[in-house]
């Protein structure tokens, strides 16, 4: 079974995460960062903003259940890559939207996806597509967050039903089953 990888940031990757992990398809989600200059950056130093870095997850996927495009089409849709580096109240560049492809085929989907996105929407999408660097694995206390800690949290209570909700509004065929 060929499984393949998309790197996407849209904000807190609390957020992110607890959306990708419902998909049919999708067998795993990890929260990180990507895109900065710091070797092996803690969640400290990159909630700092001075490292370049966003917070991003690697999403793990079976190709045959659910393509690069779909995930691309979730990625907009749950999130507003409107905001210049902002999600919400949470601000600065480690919350910018960005896709970083891992191949060529990633890159000129990334900007169809990009298109599509923008058709219905009056302001313009400001989500870069940048280059795949080095990834660090965030700390163990993030991954699988909304499943665990999340849902006792009041900024994730706020945040993550509403991009569920709008998940199970424009993707319920989407959607894992089990």
């Amino acid at each position: 079974m060929t499984r393949d990888s998309a790197i996407l940031a849209g904000g807190c990757f609390w957020c992110t995460e607890a959306v990708f992990q419902s998909l049919d398809g999708v067998d795993g989600v990890e929260s990180g960062y990507i895109g900065g200059t710091l070797v092996n950056p803690t969640y400290k130093q990159v909630c700092g903003g001075d490292t370049g870095h966003a917070e991003a997850i690697r999403i793990s996927y079976d190709p045959a259940v659910i393509s690069y495009g779909d995930l691309l089409d979730v990625f907009f849709a749950t999130h507003d890559p409107t905001q210049l580096n902002r999600q919400g109240n949470d601000i600065g560049t480690q919350y910018r939207s960005a896709i970083f492809p891992l191949d060529e085929q990633q890159e000129a989907a990334a900007h169809d996806g990009i298109a599509r996105a923008g058709a219905d929407r009056p302001a313009p999408i400001v989500t870069t597509i940048e280059p795949a660097s080095a990834w660090y694995p965030a700390e163990d206390y993030h991954q699988a967050y909304w499943e665990g800690e999340g849902q006792r949290n009041p900024y994730c209570m706020a945040s993550i039903p509403p991009k569920l909700a709008k998940l199970r509004k424009g993707f319920a065929d989407r959607l894992r089953t089990s």
